[in-house]
């Protein structure tokens, strides 16, 4: 399908041009949420009235992910993820890392019991799980199972769906990064959902330019290889949106 990233062989060739979305697209990239449903609802709102302004367009809607964790309603924004995505648009979800810490918690407790302390105790609240005095106790299986328990089928399945990264004419949608230098067919799924440090730092070409999130900024990161727009939505109240249609780009945000 296209734009669907596969691993297969063979590195693509850096762009040697401005990059360009493909003709007749315009794209919408979403930054991380963090269970800010009351955000993400004004900036989708923003988001179908620009789409309007632009009938003409093939629209595609790119979530980098990090739809869980820190903010109050995690529950609520995968629900509204699964229900209610804006009419006349594909819509894109990628899996960030703290969607792979869930699901992995409820694999095996034990070695995702870090997740609990970057943001999966407000997860267990949104879904219902007391977080009084006796959690502390409760062994982590037991706590897993109780999550799994409470976590409907539907979101379940669509976390599970995720996919890992996304390619749409010069861009490369993923949630962290890449590693450089490695073929974009041969990162690891490691990489594309925890990276930092190398990627940030690189100002060497990519084969596609990046969008991401995962690091926060005060304001969108606009560099030669990689558009950063993870503006800390859960704490600033910004959730941001980078706009893509041929050469050009702008910012919706819910400032």
């Amino acid at each position: 399908m296209l734009g669907v990233f596969s691993r297969r062989r063979g590195a693509s060739p850096p762009p040697s041009s401005p990059p360009e979305a493909p003709a007749g697209q315009r794209v919408y990239a979403i930054g991380d949420i963090h269970g800010r449903l009351d955000l993400l609802r004004v900036l989708l709102e923003r988001i179908q009235q620009d789409a309007e302004c632009h009938p003409d367009a093939e629209r595609t809607l790119v979530y980098l992910g990090d739809y869980i964790d820190r903010g109050p309603d995690s529950r609520q924004v995968v629900e509204h993820l699964v229900t209610a995505q804006p009419s006349g648009m594909r819509s894109v979800f990628l899996m960030g890392n703290h969607e792979e810490s869930l699901l992995g918690f409820i694999e095996d407790p034990e070695a995702y019991a870090g997740w609990l302390s970057y943001g999966g105790l407000a997860t267990l609240v949104s879904y219902g799980i007391d977080p009084g005095p006796h959690m502390a106790a409760l062994p982590l299986p037991d706590l897993a199972e109780e999550l799994l328990a409470r976590i409907p089928e539907q979101h379940l399945n669509f976390l599970r769906r995720l996919q890992e990264a996304y390619v749409l004419g010069d861009y490369l949608f993923v949630h962290a990064g890449i590693r450089p230098g490695v073929p974009v067919e041969l990162q690891s799924r490691q990489d594309l959902l925890w990276i930092r440090g190398d990627f940030l730092r690189s100002t060497a070409p990519h084969p596609k330019v990046i969008v991401h999130g995962h690091n926060i900024s005060e304001e969108p990161e606009i560099k030669a290889n990689r558009i950063g727009i993870d503006t800390g939505a859960y704490a600033s109240g910004c959730l941001t949106c980078v706009v893509l249609q041929g050469r050009s780009r702008s910012f919706i945000d819910t400032r």
